[in-house]
């Protein structure tokens, strides 16, 4: 019997996360010797700031080495109760915060403690990879509604209604958007919310992790604020992203008594209570927020410098992204064209073949849910991501 066979179907149903698959092809092409440049990963390229990572040393030196509350140390969750209520005008307290080891595990956790098979998730498109196989695991049904690139790949309430049945027991969505840089105003999040309210029993799983890196003048804003929504809003952010802090593994989310609930007990019987030194850390992370600006700000200048390349680039469709550090062009113009050997198909295949000849790492679209584009990250050097974009567009003219 194979080693397929043996493992459990459920397993055997996933897809391999196409960026960390991305990033795995471009590390074994390094070890070949070549100068691969690789923008398939979302990942700051900052250092976590100072004053947090002398808060861990301080937990270091104190002995804070012990197991903590599955649901995360109350100092935590009372800095991210202040936080939500300070900066996004959502008002719980600490019994509604769980901590977890990371934004993906809260997401994990919210779906696993809502779905039964069969359940649907509105998925908003283009999204995160892992969304529709985290529904998957939970032997739930993915229900993917596609926002447009002219309408900067967002989605219409008229979208949503057409989409939802008897079935839908979530709308997930995240903004700003991974990997399109997206994000929805309050008037558009109010206008989805309208369409939500009408349905009983669905909620909302809103994803916010990219919530600091926000480039428009309105700034960030929360549906679980909308009062008539707040009960229904799984509220999911981190420190990953903000504050530069992907490997202390630090999500979170923000519900209704009776959900934090479920994820608890859910958390306590599958990882307990994520890493103590991290989440000390993490209780002084709003106290000096300035690293996290001048992140923003380098985002901001990267964006525009990418996306000025690339609309260089013949063929190539590029949006505008307002948050995040991505850019994701539509580069359905090379569909068809050849360089001699190879044929391109699709986004994931040109990837591949941009991977192989130009030795740049970007991620196709289709696992986005939107195989017309493909996704670059623009966490890297103006030199990297200069020359990056200088070898794709070499490597494109060759396709005739």
């Amino acid at each position: 019997m194979s080693a397929l066979n043996l493992v459990a179907d459920r397993i055997n149903a996933l897809e391999e996360s196409a960026t960390l698959g991305m990033s795995k092809k471009s590390r074994e092409l390094a070890a070949q010797g070549h100068k691969v440049i690789n923008l398939s990963v979302g990942e700051p390229d900052f250092k976590t700031p100072k004053h947090i990572c002398d808060a861990a040393k301080a937990a270091i030196d104190a002995g804070f080495h012990h197991y903590t509350p599955v649901a995360g140390i109350p100092e935590l969750r009372k800095a991210i109760a202040d936080k939500l209520k300070r900066e996004n005008n959502i008002d719980w307290k600490p019994e509604n915060i769980v901590v977890s080891t990371g934004a993906k595990h809260s997401l994990a956790n919210v779906i696993s403690c809502l779905i039964n098979p069969g359940d649907e998730v509105a998925i908003l498109s283009p999204y995160w990879v892992s969304y529709s196989e985290m529904v998957k695991l939970a032997e739930g049904k993915s229900v993917i509604v596609e926002g447009k690139f002219e309408n900067d790949f967002k989605v219409k309430p008229e979208q949503l209604e057409a989409a939802i049945t008897d079935r839908t027991k979530i709308v997930m969505y995240a903004s700003p958007n991974n990997p399109t840089g997206s994000i929805y105003s309050e008037a558009e999040l109010r206008a989805l919310a309208a369409v939500i309210e009408n349905h009983e029993n669905i909620f909302v799983l809103a994803d916010e992790i990219y919530e600091y890196i926000n480039f428009t003048d309105e700034g960030h804003f929360s549906m679980g604020s909308i009062p008539s929504m707040k009960d229904r809003v799984i509220t999911v952010n981190g420190f990953a992203k903000g504050f530069a802090m992907t490997g202390w593994r630090l999500g979170y989310i923000a519900a209704a008594k009776w959900i934090a609930d479920a994820v608890e007990k859910l958390q306590g019987q599958v990882t307990s209570g994520t890493n103590s030194i991290a989440q000390r850390a993490a209780v002084v992370a709003w106290d000096d927020t300035s690293a996290a600006e001048s992140m923003k700000l380098a985002y901001l200048r990267r964006r525009n410098l990418v996306v000025g390349l690339l609309r260089e680039i013949p063929g190539f469709k590029v949006n505008m992204p307002d948050g995040a550090f991505y850019a994701f062009p539509d580069v359905s113009y090379y569909f068809g064209k050849s360089d001699g050997n190879v044929t391109i198909q699709d986004a994931d295949q040109l990837c591949m073949w941009l991977l192989e000849t130009a030795h740049v790492a970007l991620v196709g679209g289709g696992s986005f849910g939107a195989p017309n584009c493909l996704r670059l990250s623009t966490a890297a050097s103006d030199e990297a991501l200069t020359e990056a974009v200088a070898r794709v567009k070499a490597a494109l003219a060759n396709l005739k």
